[in-house]
């Protein structure tokens, strides 16, 4: 096993925030403080930009009372980053942490922040530069491999069951279509957890589409047809990132159909979630295909967007022990000799919910996603499976009881 490193540490936030993105942050705080080989804790403001810049807080002087506030808010406290480091980008990172003996690296992310992670570390090797680099898991999306789950997805997936669950009153107060277009650009966790609030067979929502099963129109309006024909009312769950049979999300599509630039962002994603343009086409459409037969009909749309990521005051009780529990093991793990890797979250197979924390390789965990599991939808792809929910209620905890005359 290798020796403690004697040197300082430095904690980036990266990527889209989360309710308890600042859980991991403390509790990698809490867990390096009064250890004598590391004699600062530096927090990057904005990440891996805050380190090239060497804008630095030093987080050893912060008293535990505001830690503890900080733990418990919304979003990212540091500052977070969109930038995606290539080589050249990371060898800044290299350089900077020399000048300021870093010997320690803790990045909280998703997928591209392990990449990060993993060519900040490969540098260190190839200088032989003693540095112990651990990227701490975040994401609303749910979609990094190995782990069982990610903190950040259980407080959104609450949030967002809750969300449907009001809408649905709404809905069935008002009847009519609505959507509500939840976000996921390439994988469904996230829009198939607005199913998790349904109490009997009634409620919404009553599809949900996610991106990993094709979605077509045509398929589409039968299924309202059918939906609405049964309950006099449709609730419709989609992600944002659906996508026709050649894998182009159907947001992309209808712009470049209508001859419309279609706005990407540093890594060269499509924008989708700051748009409202693909619930203002369902609905559209919905209503051109459905007004001869339902000629009073109402057709609305919602888009959550940046809501569901920092909504305070609704995070899930496990989410918030779980992400604090990963920051303190990746500095754990660094403390007792590990010299890189990514925290993960493994799921006792039997017996009542328990998690536990191990390490797995950067390189497993880096850039590529994981989807919503087949079996997680049900045969027509347009609704969850009780699976699905045995996955998720544990990470969710307890949601409000909806109250019924009618």
């Amino acid at each position: 096993m290798a020796s403690i490193a004697k040197g300082n540490a430095v904690i980036g936030q990266s990527g889209g925030p989360t309710v308890v993105i600042n859980e991991s942050l403390v509790g990698a705080i809490e867990r390096m403080r009064g250890v004598k080989s590391i004699p600062k804790i530096l927090g990057a403001h904005h990440g891996v930009r805050g380190i090239v810049n060497e804008d630095f807080v030093d987080l050893a002087k912060v008293n535990k009372t505001t830690l503890e506030a900080v733990a418990v808010t919304p979003a990212a406290a540091l500052g977070s980053s969109r930038d995606k480091p290539d080589e050249a980008y990371c060898e800044k990172i290299f350089r900077v942490f020399e000048k300021h003996n870093v010997r320690y690296f803790f990045y909280i992310g998703g997928n591209d922040s392990a990449d990060t992670a993993r060519i900040v570390n490969e540098m260190a090797e190839e200088a032989d530069y003693e540095l112990r680099v651990f990227h701490i898991p975040k994401t609303i999306d749910n979609d990094l491999r190995v782990t069982d789950h990610c903190p950040g997805y259980g407080s959104a997936a609450r949030f967002v069951a809750a969300a449907f669950m009001g809408d649905d009153r709404d809905s069935a107060s008002l009847p009519g279509i609505k959507i509500n277009v939840v976000m996921g650009r390439h994988a469904g966790w996230l829009t198939a957890a607005a199913a998790l609030g349904r109490q009997d067979r009634s409620d919404g929502p009553h599809l949900v589409y996610v991106p990993e099963i094709p979605f077509e129109t045509d398929t589409f309006l039968d299924d309202v047809r059918r939906v609405y024909g049964r309950h006099g009312r449709c609730q419709i769950a989609v992600s944002e990132g659906i996508s026709d049979e050649t894998g182009t999300p159907v947001t992309v599509a209808l712009a470049e159909k209508l001859g419309h630039r279609v706005e990407r962002d540093s890594h060269g994603n499509p924008q989708l979630s700051g748009s409202g343009a693909l619930g203002d086409f369902l609905s559209d459409y919905l209503k051109q295909n459905l007004k001869k037969r339902y000629e009073t009909l109402r057709v609305r749309s919602d888009t959550f967007g940046y809501l569901q990521r920092s909504f305070p005051g609704f995070a899930s009780p496990v989410d918030q022990d779980e992400a604090r529990n990963c920051g303190r093991k990746a500095a754990e793990l660094a403390l007792g000799g590990d010299t890189d890797g990514s925290v993960v979250i493994r799921r006792a197979k039997t017996g009542k919910y328990k998690a536990t924390y191990e390490r797995a390789e950067l390189c497993d965990v880096a850039r590529e996603t994981k989807d919503l599991p087949r079996s997680y939808m049900n045969r027509d792809g347009n609704n969850v499976t009780k699976k699905f929910r045995d996955y998720a209620m544990p990470l969710v905890g307890e949601l409000p009881t909806i109250g019924k005359l009618v």
